[in-house]
């Protein structure tokens, strides 16, 4: 169908009409829930990020630090 047959006024209704259904049945404790839910994520994930550089450092710092092992470069 070609858009020439839906009106502004039909089309504002329309999405006036979903959106009002859609905030209707969404319940407060549920946006609550959702925020806590996405806070929490966001800290773990953070602190996971920020662990995790920290062990990549330290593998890197004992590897730089570790003696060389080859018999060869003794000599």
């Amino acid at each position: 169908m070609s858009d020439q047959f839906y009106s502004s006024g039909m089309r504002a209704g329309t999405i006036g009409g979903t959106v009002v259904a859609i905030i209707t049945n969404i319940a407060v404790a549920e946006i609550f829930k959702t925020a806590i839910l996405a806070a929490v994520g966001a800290v773990v994930s953070f602190s996971i990020s920020v662990l995790m550089k920290w062990v990549v450092n330290k593998i890197r710092m004992r590897k730089k630090k570790k003696p060389s092992t080859n018999v060869m470069e003794k000599q």
